[in-house]
């Protein structure tokens, strides 16, 4: 029994409870009863240091003694209240948004000049532009550079990830295309200030000068010149328009990027847009057949489907935004805002009558010739788009995603376009995530599958040193696995390796089967492994097999003792908890997503934005099975030690998280190097949860991040 007292503060009042924590919970609250006339299941708790809600009799020994009684049938009220006065408020907006937009209409019929064919004079060289892309010299050019067999498989593996195994062609389509964007992302340059061409060191601009007929030839009327502060040579840095020689170049600004990356959509047969923002910004649209609508991508940033990243990220204050293609041109501003009456009032090149008369106009000449059922098609979804861009108007923004500042391009130019935005992390984070299934079994099949392999050096008494050579060659022959054509995946074993893998074949059998592989041996004696399965499913498999095998090394090299009596937790991780659901405070978007900490894989992690001063992330066990958590490993990120996790509770949950046990609770948690997993037992014994929570309270730089990141977290239980 512990004896503590309380502060209850209650509305205006203030009540004093001494109190045995062991009685638990319910007697507290019973407590609370007398004094407040609140029934115990209308009574919510909160910890006012912590702000937490007191769930179980463990929180009852952690929190402060100064509490907050809220009651529950109080706080729907005020939220019921709350949400009509939101919806009075959301009215009154929405009125005072249509009239202001109904203002700037009236004020643009007599302020704004006529237009004299400027508009669409401005619009001309990127109608003769997105033809470029039709040219089949192009499209070949562009995709003899692309990795194409590699980003399938990119492709597929993400939607195997997220539990699709047979996706469509459509699926597959829109896949692919994300995987384009971020490779193009990774191989295209950026360029502030080309480096010198004699020495390579950094240059600063010094002019402007005529260009030559060669960069003439591939559209470059604007030429930079660059001087070196270190040689007489400096830099040319030609502007070049054609995306035949931004192929070969691979290098620019956004003009650059976004010219060369439509080019490259185009060439795998996306339908395809420039996107022309008058405010001097241009990435592209693709028609992504699977979400059945156009879809934003930003090759510079490598951000896709967010449409509000330059209003609410960049704090762009748009004007026109129109949208290219070899089939017409389209006003699409409006997929681009919420603040469309703002924007209304910054349109003043040409009233919006005669802008859409210039837009149909040049639509129709992009369109002659063109049979009347193509023309029908297009039509149909030009409506479509129309009535999804006006909806989109007066929809609600998602508040729990944080849209970016600008990234592509030196800080100190972004700032002189006040286009940092006002996140300083410059990253797209969501304050809250989605409930996200784990497609990891293929993860324990791997760790399982090392039983047979470890238990047999055991019984022919390997020495250490003999065991870790054997596992060498192994890793060696799965490197190579990896690196062959993934639908025809294989690899035939040297003959030096040929009597190792015939004498430990057996326990080699359980693995191979995990990675959806067999062996096989010819007539001449060599041993051929290849394809037993789902390629993809191998795909997702390898890697998780070349990082257990490197931690295997690892655990042992520093094992004392390499005895039966090893094969135990870190060397051997049996009973591994898999396929189950993740949700977490926060995660970043796309590659810090919650799932990635069970993933099994070096290559990923979970990053959660605001979560150095305290965060979680929940497991839940697939069909509600209950589990006796004995031990659990947490793996360090690839890099930022100042955000690795330092203090942290674990908890189990029996009864649909009405109530938590505290399971483990570990403190200045020192992780020495990236990639370092660390094991924890829990000595509690005999409780079975099927919800177990991670709460992380702090990162071991609070001072310096707001982020909390991990490369992995592995659940085991006892064994049945």
């Amino acid at each position: 029994m512990v004896a503590r007292s309380f502060q209850v503060h209650h509305n205006d009042s203030t009540y004093g409870v001494d109190y045995d924590t062991g009685d638990g919970l319910e007697v507290f609250k019973i407590q609370i009863f007398s004094l407040t006339s609140i029934p115990p299941d209308e009574q919510k708790l909160i910890g006012v240091d912590e702000n937490r809600v007191l769930s179980d009799d463990s929180d009852l020994v952690a929190i402060s003694e100064k509490l907050r009684l809220v009651s529950i049938n109080e706080e729907q009220q005020e939220k019921s209240t709350a949400e009509n006065d939101e919806l009075l408020k959301s009215d009154e907006e929405l009125a005072r948004m249509l009239q202001a937009e109904e203002e700037a209409l009236l004020f643009q019929q007599y302020a704004v000049p006529e237009d004299n064919g400027k508009f669409e004079g401005r619009l001309g060289p990127y109608v003769s532009q997105v033809l470029m892309y039709e040219d089949l010299q192009r499209q070949e050019a562009a995709r003899k550079t692309v990795p194409i067999e590699e980003l399938e498989e990119k492709a597929l593996v993400s939607l195997a990830k997220e539990g699709n195994s047979t996706p469509s062609k459509n699926e597959q389509d829109h896949a692919f295309l994300l995987q384009l964007l971020f490779w193009f992302k990774q191989s295209f340059r950026w360029v502030n200030a080309p480096p010198c061409d004699g020495c390579g060191k950094e240059t600063v601009f010094h002019g402007m000068a005529d260009a030559l007929p060669s960069e003439i030839r591939y559209g470059a009327s604007r030429v930079e010149i660059y001087r070196c502060n270190f040689c007489p040579i400096g830099s040319r840095f030609p502007r070049y328009n054609d995306p035949l020689k931004l192929v070969e170049t691979r290098r620019g600004r956004c003009g650059e990027w976004a010219n060369c990356f439509t080019l490259y959509c185009r060439a795998f047969g996306y339908e395809s847009r420039l996107i022309l923002d008058f405010t001097d910004h241009v990435w592209t649209e693709c028609f992504s057949q699977s979400l059945g609508r156009w879809m934003h991508l930003d090759p510079c940033e490598g951000v896709y489907d967010k449409p509000l990243l330059y209003e609410s990220g960049w704090n762009k204050k748009l004007n026109y935004v129109i949208g290219i293609a070899k089939d017409g041109v389209c006003d699409v501003t409006k997929r681009y805002t919420r603040k469309w009456h703002e924007v209304i009032s910054r349109r003043n090149i040409i009233t919006e009558p005669a802008l859409s008369a210039v837009l149909a106009n040049v639509t129709k000449d992009c369109r002659r010739g063109f049979t009347s059922q193509v023309l029908s098609v297009l039509e149909d979804r030009d409506e479509k788009e129309r009535q999804e861009l006006e909806s989109s108007l007066h929809s609600t923004d998602n508040a729990s995603t944080s849209l970016p500042g600008r990234r592509s391009g030196d800080k100190e130019w972004r700032k002189s376009r006040l286009e940092c935005g006002s996140d300083e992390s410059c990253s797209l984070s969501g304050s809250s995530c989605p409930v996200r299934a784990c497609v990891d079994k293929h993860v324990t099949e791997i760790h399982n599958a090392f039983l047979p392999i470890l238990s047999q050096f055991v019984k022919e008494k390997y020495p250490k040193s003999r065991a870790v050579e054997v596992l060498e060659t192994l890793k060696g022959i799965l490197v190579d696995l990896k690196k062959s054509p993934f639908k025809t995946r294989r690899a035939t074993i040297d003959s030096v390796s040929q009597s190792l893998v015939h004498q430990l074949l057996p326990s080699f059998t359980e693995l191979l089967n995990a990675l959806s592989m067999s062996g096989k041996a010819d007539a001449d004696g060599r041993f051929d492994i290849s394809l037993a399965g789902n390629a993809v499913k191998t795909s997702l498999a390898l890697p998780v097999a070349l990082d257990a095998l490197d931690d295997t090394i690892n655990n042992l090299n520093i094992c004392d003792y390499f005895v039966e009596d090893s094969l135990c937790l870190p060397l051997l991780k049996l009973n591994r908890i898999h396929s189950g659901s993740v949700l977490a405070s926060g995660e970043e978007i796309p590659f810090g997503i919650a799932t990635s900490a069970f993933d099994g894989l070096r290559t990923s992690k979970w990053e959660e934005p605001n979560g150095a001063r305290g965060c979680w992330i929940k497991y839940k066990v697939s069909d509600n099975l209950m589990h006796e958590l004995v031990a659990y490993e947490i793996m360090s990120a690839n890099d930022a030690p100042e955000r690795d996790p330092m203090d942290w509770v674990v908890e189990g949950s029996n009864d649909g998280e009405s109530s938590w046990h505290l399971l483990d609770k570990q403190t200045s948690q020192i992780f020495d190097s990236r990639f370092q997993r660390k094991t924890f037992k829990i000595s509690c014994q005999g409780f079975l949860s099927n919800v177990f929570r991670f709460r992380f309270l702090t990162v071991r730089d609070v001072q310096s991040t707001s982020r909390l990141q991990l490369g992995s977290i592995d659940l085991y239980s006892r064994s049945s």
